[in-house]
């Protein structure tokens, strides 16, 4: 039996002197505790040595792998024909026999061995020191280490990290140095102040003028435009500045370089920072910027950390006081943190930043997993979600959408709804419904005696036009003949049933008024004889009580 052993410094094979000691797994250990012993054990048969690192690491990486490298599987055809290999990862064992046809061991007893010969690795291959074998293990590390990370020099966030925190600071001293410089100067020439905004106009100024009785004699326009200019050199001339010594001025000035100085290099800085980002971040810094997107780094802690962040938490990057607030209060959340100085959220109106952070956060998130685990290192991904959200943003300010967005040009025609309207049709289902105030029902007056309502004589349209309608077919009816005559004859006979009528009509509403009035009479004779009676039980109850007690 042969044992493959693979060192940093190559691949061993080791004959196995007695294979009867590898039935007893739990006294083996003993066959290995001195290097006589383990020599006893096992023998060396071969070794390939790596001619270079880069050898090593290639069959490193693929060790890992559960796969043999070129160079063994050459050595181990030139060393094992007809031998039994013992190997410590079983998936290495099956691709060797099925690519060599090499019959494969791995079990508990062969761990064991590799474990004694790894103790006594130094004595049993000749020429391999422990101050060689040492640093050669080290070096194979550390280059599997970078390989397998994919480690790149150009891709170390740590720059950028630092790099925006230095150009933050500087923005702060730049700051105070400035204000320093016109408070201090102000007291020399106050004018000049709200002549010239611009801080590293105002202290180029100040370097070139000294005292303010100079800008007469002095020419400006390589600092400050021509309106300008003239303006200064009049205030100069009716200042209301107190006068300050040679030495006040010197310092003043040398405050100045420190403010020119630290703008100059803050510029250098902002295109180290650029340069770094495009190449760390591409597609985040196409996305929301160089500054913005350095800020999410550092704030993150590392661009591989933000890129575990979803793209919520990316949204509120910054703004975890506010939301932690909100929280507590129950409160509105915030919408946007450092991301709200993308320029993308500075182009929209109010009511759609909240909208726009969110798409365009979820959007960074993308970009930043693809920066920080992709192999790309173009930002064509980057510029074509910024067009998209651009074009998103258009759309939700109703602008007309273009090319980018993949749409058609102009605005889609709207049509207004109408519930009424079938579909693909121009007429209505049905036409509007006007108030008909005949189909109201009319209730009787109630009378001041009864709760029922008194009897109705409604005289309607219907019977009128009833009694038209009857006339004429009266007449159609008739003969030709007579047409003439009975006519006349009969009117008087009909307007005289007609009064026979009305009579009937209103002798029957007097007969209701009176039948009314007598049953309300009724119901009143009823009430009082009710309340008498109860009047007389409580008396009878007395005179019954009396009684009693008058027998007792």
């Amino acid at each position: 039996m042969l044992v493959l052993f693979e060192t940093p410094a190559g691949f061993a094979l080791f004959k196995v002197l007695d294979e009867g000691k590898l039935s007893k797994v739990e006294d083996l250990w003993k066959d290995f505790a001195s290097a006589d012993k383990a020599r006893q054990v096992v023998k060396l048969k071969a070794f390939s040595k790596f001619e270079n690192t880069s050898e090593a690491l290639e069959a490193a990486t693929l060790l890992i792998d559960s796969k043999p490298s070129k160079g063994l599987r050459k050595f181990l055809k030139a060393h094992c024909s007809g031998e039994t290999l013992a190997v410590s990862d079983s998936k290495l064992g099956n691709i060797i026999k099925e690519k060599l046809k090499i019959d494969c061991v791995h079990n508990n007893a062969v761990m064991e061995l590799m474990r004694g010969v790894r103790a006594q690795l130094t004595e049993l291959i000749a020429g391999l020191q422990v101050q060689d074998l040492a640093p050669m293990s080290l070096g194979l590390s550390h280059s599997l280490s970078r390989f397998k990370l994919k480690f790149s020099a150009d891709k170390v966030d740590t720059m950028v990290i630092q790099a925006i925190g230095l150009l933050d600071d500087l923005d702060k001293e730049l700051n105070t140095y400035a204000m320093r410089v016109r408070e201090w100067y102000g007291w020399h020439f106050p004018e000049l102040a709200k002549i010239v905004q611009d801080n590293i106009h105002y202290a180029k100024v100040v370097k070139l003028m000294g005292y303010r009785s100079n800008a007469a004699k002095l020419d400006f326009s390589a600092i400050l435009p021509e309106e300008v200019e003239t303006e200064l050199k009049d205030a100069a001339m009716i200042s209301m500045g107190t006068e300050v010594s040679e030495l006040d001025l010197m310092n003043i000035k040398e405050l100045c370089d420190q403010v020119l100085s630290l703008s100059e290099y803050r510029a250098q800085l902002y295109d180290y920072l650029k340069n770094r980002m495009n190449t760390i971040a591409p597609n985040l810094t196409a996305l929301v910027g160089e500054l913005v997107g350095a800020r999410l780094i550092s704030h993150g802690g590392s661009l591989l950390n933000l890129a575990k962040q979803p793209g919520s938490t990316v949204q509120i990057l910054g703004a975890e006081k506010a939301l932690f607030r909100a929280l507590k209060t129950k409160h509105a959340t915030p919408k946007y943190g450092l991301i709200y100085h993308a320029s993308l959220i500075g182009k929209a109106a109010p009511k759609l930043k909240g909208k726009i952070s969110r798409s365009l956060a979820s959007k960074a998130a993308l970009a930043i997993r693809v920066d920080a685990l992709g192999d790309s290192q173009d930002n064509s991904m980057g510029v074509e979600n910024y067009q998209k959200l651009e074009a998103r943003l258009r759309n939700l300010e109703g602008r007309e959408l273009g090319h980018s967005a993949g749409s058609a040009k102009g605005k889609p025609k709207i049509e207004v709804y109408d519930k009424d309207r079938k579909k693909g049709a121009a007429g209505l289902i049905t036409a509007a419904k006007a108030y008909n105030p005949a189909a109201d029902a009319v209730l009787g007056k109630m009378t001041p005696n009864t709760e029922k309502p008194a009897a109705e004589v409604p005289v309607t349209e219907d019977k009128k036009e009833k009694k038209k309608k009857k006339k004429k077919a009266d007449d159609v009816d008739m003969p030709d003949g007579n047409a003439n005559v009975e006519p006349e004859v009969e009117e008087p006979a009909k307007k005289e049933k007609k009064k026979k009528k009305k009579h009937s009509a209103e002798d029957a509403e007097v007969v209701a008024v009176v039948e009314n009035k007598d049953a309300g009479e009724k119901k009143k004779r009823k009430r009082k004889h009710a309340e008498e009676e109860e009047t007389e039980v409580p008396s009878e109850k007395k005179e019954k009580k009396k009684k009693k007690k008058s027998k007792d």
